[in-house]
């Protein structure tokens, strides 16, 4: 075994000494029963050899102990980074269509399953820069959605044809606008605002973001709005299942429960009374947005890819009894129209 430098350099121990003539061996003399001792004097630099191995391996484990993260670098696998300037804009392959968040692990912002009640959520957070909005005026509505380390997220997944999905409505659920922005180089989504009510109202960004690794993470995020202006609320109109606009009326069938998933059925009938030739719009023929009375919670709720016969099937499940608003987006001879229903949930 090579000697260590630090040991062949050192001076004598205090107590050992050197003998004559080619054999002599250097001594420690101690008193005992035995009489002295006498130590080898290759045999102790072999101890203080491993004796230096063992304590170097001893204080490097310690050491490692101290500090786990040694050695590793960046953030976290599967954090959403920003991205380059076409935004990443993830797309689903040839033939496969919309999808509603197949394959995502969905984040909710509410303890019971309503989402939307927070402006931060699973590491992201909604950071609006819109300035004040000006009643009966229309503006712009602007905003970024950061990671946990304030970095601008800009590559999300397309979920129903669009990689961002921007809800507006009215504190009091008298006003409602489905809107989809466009996102600059900077990771920042902006859109035209039309003129909205005074009033107190709040915006819900619902997107998909994608990891480095290819993760895809669900989550609606939201944050309050103001209009200034004096403001009159209206009362939430009464529970119904039909609702017309623009000659069109919408119906449906099915009855909510509390935490379990069941199928609303809608109908859209045209001025005659036939059934409508729905066009697809956001990859289904329908797009469903239901809000919760009281705190404005969001819910998911995700369509039949397929019409049954004229019928446009959604699945909704109702986190709490109360009552609800439902805002069914259609599309006749390329406009979108939007019916509203009250539902009550037992």
């Amino acid at each position: 075994m090579p000697e260590s430098p630090s040991l062949t350099s050192a001076p004598d121990p205090v107590g050992v000494r050197s003998g004559d003539g080619p054999d002599s061996h250097d001594r420690v003399d101690g008193a005992g029963p035995a009489g002295p001792v006498v130590v080898d004097r290759e045999t102790l630099r072999l101890a203080l050899v491993v004796g230096g191995l063992v304590l170097a391996v001893l204080l490097g484990f310690g050491l490692g102990r101290l500090n786990p993260s040694a050695g590793s670098a960046g953030p976290a696998a599967g954090a959403v980074p920003a991205g380059g300037v076409d935004g990443g804009l993830h797309a689903h392959a040839p033939g496969t269509g919309a999808h509603a968040h197949d394959g995502a692990s969905v984040t909710q912002g509410g303890g019971d399953g309503a989402a939307g009640l927070s402006i931060t959520s699973a590491g992201f957070t909604l950071v609006p820069s819109t300035g004040e909005l000006t009643a009966g005026r229309g503006g712009e509505l602007r905003f970024q959605v950061r990671d946990e380390q304030r970095r601008p997220v800009t590559r999300f997944a397309v979920v129903h044809d669009k990689p961002m999905h921007v809800i507006v409505v009215r504190r009091d659920l008298s006003g409602y606008r489905h809107l989809h922005p466009t996102m600059a180089a900077d990771g920042t989504w902006s859109v035209p605002l039309a003129p909205l009510d005074p009033g107190p109202w709040r915006m819900y960004a619902d997107f998909t973001a994608v990891a480095d690794d290819g993760r895809q993470v669900a989550v609606v995020l939201g944050a309050d709005l103001t209009a200034p202006g004096a403001y009159r609320p209206r009362p939430l109109p009464a529970a119904a299942a039909s609702d017309t606009v623009e000659g069109f009326t919408a119906t449906y069938a099915g009855t909510p429960e509390v935490g379990r998933s069941a199928p609303l059925r809608f109908r859209v009938t045209g001025p005659g009374g036939a059934a409508a030739p729905l066009q697809r719009y956001l990859g289904a023929y329908g797009h469903l947005v239901a809000l919760r009375e009281g705190d404005l919670g969001y819910l998911h709720v995700h369509p039949e890819p397929v019409r049954d016969g004229d019928e446009v099937t959604f699945w909704l499940t109702a986190p709490g009894p109360g009552r609800y608003r439902m805002f069914l987006d259609f599309q006749v001879g390329g406009v979108v129209r939007t019916a509203e229903f009250t539902l009550t949930v037992a």
